[in-house]
This record gives structure tokens, sequence and C-alpha cells, in this order.
């Protein structure tokens, strides 16, 4: 209950003024920090908003790095009208009543219009073709802000009459400079609390950003409450990995890895209900889908295998459907591969069987390429005995033939020992009738393995 108050009342303290990254927005080109390679001096991005000589442009990076603060500094500068939409709520209606103010504005005032269209890539097909003869013809100058690809996300005629300018996530030591700036200024900043910030804590607010300014003011912003409610001037190393962790307020970094590690082994468990959950979890906390998709392609080789053989053929379309749908309909896309991982047949046998033939790799004498399997394919390579001895499977009516394809180093050595569960059973019963063939033709036992 103590806990919950004092939650409670942090967070009392944060919504009575406007957000710390809201108030510190950028008022000019110098006070944007990062992207260098194109608001530095003489860069092009730069050049085209001091001569308002803006053409349509798409802003594409991660989150955090600047793209609706250009977007807002270019209507600061531009002599021309600026229109915001949003493509989350606006639709095909809000466009052309933008169009037609446009118009009227051009017709009568000689005015045009600049249309700042933000998470751009979440209009459709058909939302983008409307826009597109607007901008063909120049009536609207587009600035559209995303942070997915735009290559999969916009089309190829719009993408193709507007510039593409990509933001980086912001480097550490200009979170650092903008984290304090936040802490001196005294009218937009936390200046006029008489804040000090540990070292630490400072590194660690910075580290934890990964690069989104957005998420550093925040995260400086929820440990300058802890500290205050508290009654301390100083933000310890406590204060920043606390503000991390606030569920309430942000999906803590310091909770990304245990959340993740929670997922997996629910799908690794069969318990889809439990994969749905932490799947849910991560992509309301904003979890970079991304991060999702390949660790679902790597489960399917580690924990279901041969076991299901179909399991990675979903896993790797889930991944794709993270670059080609983007979210949040990818979510779908997602939850059918959790669902579909966890019912599966699990079998780890796969990753047992590279481990052990990596620890022969490392701890045993490697051995030639028996003559039989070397290249035979170039002029000479018959006289060197290359391919002498070899059988071709496919001439064999069984299309496979018993046969020696390792050196006499680690001939024998059993890697892959297929498990009981699902189509891993299959695989066990043909490997089986395979190496008691060849055991017969060598004249080996039905139990003997070196």
């Amino acid at each position: 209950m103590a806990r919950d108050l004092f939650s409670s009342a942090v967070e009392e303290r944060l919504t009575r003024r406007a957000p710390l990254a809201a108030r510190l927005r950028p008022r000019s080109l110098d006070e944007v920090v990062g992207q260098s390679h194109l608001l530095g001096p003489g860069k092009p991005l730069r050049t085209l908003l001091e001569s308002d000589r803006l053409s349509s442009v798409v802003l594409w990076g991660p989150p955090g790095t600047g793209k609706t603060t250009i977007a807002r500094l270019v209507a600061g500068v531009t002599a021309k009208a600026f229109e915001t939409l949003s493509a989350v709520t606006a639709g095909v209606k809000d466009v052309r009543e933008v169009v037609e103010r446009a118009r009227a504005r051009l017709g009568e005032q000689g005015q045009g219009t600049i249309l700042f269209l933000d998470e751009v890539h979440r209009f459709n097909r058909t939302q983008q073709d409307v826009l597109l003869p607007h901008v063909e013809e120049g009536l609207l100058v587009l600035v559209g802000a995303t942070t997915e690809n735009p290559f999969f996300s916009l089309t190829a005629p719009l993408l193709s009459r507007s510039m593409l300018f990509r933001l980086e996530p912001v480097g550490a030591e200009d979170l650092r400079a903008l984290l304090d700036r936040a802490l001196a200024d005294p009218d937009r900043g936390l200046g006029g609390e008489g804040l000090a910030v540990d070292a630490g804590a400072l590194d660690h607010l910075v580290d934890r950003a990964e690069g989104d300014a957005r998420h550093a003011l925040t995260s400086l912003e929820v440990a300058a409450a802890l500290a205050l409610e508290d009654g301390r001037t100083t933000v310890t190393l406590v204060d920043a990995e606390a503000a991390l962790a606030m569920r309430a307020l942000r999906y803590g970094d310091d909770e990304h890895y245990d959340v993740l590690s929670a997922f997996i082994k629910s799908i690794r468990g069969s318990d889809p209900d439990a994969g749905l959950y932490w799947l849910a979890r991560m992509l309301e906390a904003g979890e970079d889908p991304r991060l999702v998709a390949r660790r679902l392609v790597i489960l399917a080789s580690e924990d279901v295998g041969m076991a299901d053989p179909r399991a990675l053929l979903v896993a790797e379309a889930a991944a794709r459907a993270v670059e080609l749908v983007g979210m949040p309909e990818v979510r779908l896309n997602l939850a059918h591969a959790v669902v579909y991982l966890a019912t599966a047949p699990k079998s780890n046998r796969v990753t047992a069987a590279l481990q052990a033939a990596t620890a022969d790799v490392r701890e045993r004498a490697s051995g030639a390429v028996p003559a039989h399997l070397r290249d035979a394919s170039y002029r000479g390579a018959a006289r060197l005995g290359h391919g002498e001895g070899y059988v071709y499977p496919h001439d064999a009516p069984a299309g496979w033939v018993p046969q020696e394809y390792r050196p006499p180093e680690v001939a024998g050595r059993r890697y892959y020992e297929p498990g009981t569960h699902g189509a891993e059973a299959e695989v066990a019963e043909a490997l089986e009738r395979r190496r008691s063939a060849g055991r017969h033709r060598e004249g080996r036992g039905p139990d003997e393995r070196e």
C-alpha cells in the first residue's frame, strides 16, 4: 500500500505540468541534438529548411530521434501554410478537406501548403493513392514521419516523389548534453528544482535510452520526481533504475530481458496462453516487433526443431510480415506464430547435435576430406584420385547408398539422435533403417558403435 501511494504521488507530480520532453522541444535547428549528418551546417536538410525550399520528404527513424521536432521547425520557418494530420486517426475525408483548403489558399492568396503526416506508414494503399496526385502536382508538400521501413510501408509512386531522410539514434554524447540542458534550464527544464544527478545515474539513463531522446528525458523526469518526493535534491542510481522500471509510466528497459525470457520459456513449455500474454505485454509496452520475430525464428529451430519442420517456416513468415505489414496488424501474425510454436511438439535434438558436432571439430583431429568426396569437376582431378569410389545416391533404387561421408577420425560418431515427438519419430525410423543397412554392409552387429 505504501508503495502504491508513493507511486501515485510521483505520477501526480509529473502531471502538474507538460512533460519534460515537450517543454524542451527545440525551438531552432541549433537546439536539435543529433542528426548532424542532416542538420549540420551546409547539410542537405538544413539547407532546404533555412531556404524554405523544402519539397516533399519522408523522415524515417526510430522513436525519439526528432522527426516531429523537425516538422514543427518547418512550421516555424516556412512561408507556406502548415497543416498537420496523424495517419493513426485521419482518413480519406480528412485528406480531401486539407486538399480543398490548400487549393482555395493557393487560388486566393497564392500561398502553398505543407502537410505534416505523422505515422505516415499507417496510411493504407488507398489513402496514399488519394494523396498522391496532390503531391505530384505540387499542391501539397508532404512531410511524412515514420518509424517503419518506407520501402515496405509506402507505395512506390509516393516514395519516388519524396526525398528520403533517415534519422539515426541519438548518440550517447548528444543524449548527455540534452540531459545536462534539462537539468540547467530553469524555465523549461528542471533547473529551478536545484537538482544534481550522480554520474552513475546519468550514465545509466543515457545507456538505457538506446538513442531515444524522448525516453531519456522522460526517464530523467521520473527519476527527479522520485528524488524530490523523497525530500532529496540528488538523483541517484537507485532513482534512475526505479524510473526505468516503473511500469505505470514506462515499460522498463530493466524488465526487458526478464519479460523476453518469460516469453521464450512459456512457448518452450507449450503454454500458448502464457506466450500470448507475454507477447501482448511486450507489444503494448512498445517493444520492437522485429526483436520478437527474431526470437521466434531462433526458438523454432532450438526448441521445436525436427519434431515439426514446418515451425521454422511459420516463424520466418511472421518475421517477414513484420517488414511487409508493420504494426499494429502484424500483432496477429506474431500471435499466429506464438500459438503454432507453443502447441507444436518439442525437440532440442538439433541443438544438441550441433553442440556435439562442434565439440568434435574443436577437440578432435580434423582429418582430410576423403578422396571419394573431393571435388572431381576440374581437369586433372581424376589423376589425383578425386571422386574415385563415390557412389551417386540418385542411381540407387532407394535414393540412398551406405557410404562414409566423414574423415576416419570422426567416422561413426553420432551427433543427431532423433527424439520421439512429432515428425521426429519418423525421422528416427528412417535413420535407423539406413544405419542398420550400413552396419550390415560393414559386417558389424546392430549395437556396435564407435
